[in-house]
């Protein structure tokens, strides 16, 4: 069996309280909370297939009443993220929405509405992945450009190549992406990262994400502007999608950093799934090699699994 464990902040800031359920089924039949935020790589999915037990799982949510509302750290927009979702066999009528910090990015370069974002100009220096090139700036009347001296600030989409003005993209290794941050920092200039995750699952596999690159240009006292957890800008946007308050809500996710601390931080409750990016460092699982098959005991949304609150 996998242990599961939820945290559950009390309504006092300086304390916290602790429950333990018999498993997600027992809590959804609880109706404890009126809205699940839903992280999907490591919690629904590996991005290739959804995980032994997520679709009916979802499904048992539903019957049960909970507002489910996707809440991830993708620097895909929020359609494109739905269309995944069904693709992979997900029923998208049982989702509230879909927020992503690529939507958020892109909704705030959009508006320009925030001061910070107002502030910026039209030319970026865009790091993205090599198969997507910079189709996800449209609309947004940037002028993407190769040479630092011109750029504005840096847009982090992905972490494997730099895209061009044309709309290619140039594929690029980690450490020639950092040789241009360090051309960037000695400018001053901000970065926006649309995905602030630091790795993924991607079938049973880590990916490193762009926040591993903004970290690395804080480190070189660069700006940077997350556009999503932890920080609480996505989970404000995520209780005004589902109408609910931060006492209403609990969010599910399998990183400490990014759903946990962000869940505390607005005061939301947690369900730590330990069968994401955390699962062999917590020993419970030795991923194998892409292509090898699926581990039998990778099920993190087993309803009737032994969940631990606190």
């Amino acid at each position: 069996m996998i242990e599961r464990r939820l945290s559950v902040q009390s309504s006092s800031p300086n304390e916290l309280k602790f429950q333990t359920f018999s498993g997600i089924q027992h809590l959804a039949e609880s109706r404890r909370f009126k809205a699940w935020f839903l992280d999907q790589f490591g919690v629904l999915h590996d991005g290739k297939q959804p995980y032994p037990g997520a679709i009916s799982a979802l499904k048992k949510l539903a019957t049960c009443g909970a507002n489910m509302v996707i809440i991830c750290n993708s620097s895909r927009r929020a359609l494109i993220t739905m269309e995944k979702l069904r693709s992979l066999g997900f029923d998208p009528s049982l989702f509230t929405g879909v927020i992503t910090s690529g939507e958020l990015m892109h909704q705030y370069l959009q508006r320009r509405d925030d001061a910070w974002f107002a502030s910026l100009g039209r030319s970026c220096i865009h790091m993205t992945w090599s198969d997507r090139g910079a189709k996800s700036l449209e609309e947004l009347g940037l002028q993407v450009v190769e040479n630092v001296e011109e750029a504005d600030f840096i847009l982090a989409h992905g972490t494997e190549a730099l895209g061009l003005s044309t709309g290619a993209a140039l594929p690029m290794n980690l450490d020639e992406l950092e040789k241009i941050l360090h051309q960037c920092a000695a400018k001053k200039i901000p970065m926006v990262v649309a995905n602030p995750d630091f790795v993924t699952v991607e079938t049973q596999a880590l990916l490193v994400m762009p926040g591993t690159l903004a970290a690395t240009y804080e480190k070189l006292c660069g700006e940077v502007k997350w556009m999503g957890k932890p920080h609480k800008i996505i989970y404000k946007s995520a209780m005004e999608m589902a109408a609910v308050d931060a006492s209403d809500c609990i969010t599910v996710g399998d990183s400490l950093h990014h759903d946990i601390k962000g869940a505390n931080a607005a005061k939301i409750a947690s369900a730590f799934i330990t069968r994401g990016i955390r699962a062999t460092k917590l020993g419970l699982m030795s991923r194998p090699e892409p292509g090898t098959g699926r581990d039998e005991h990778f099920e993190p949304w087993r309803p009737e699994t032994p969940l631990s609150v606190w």
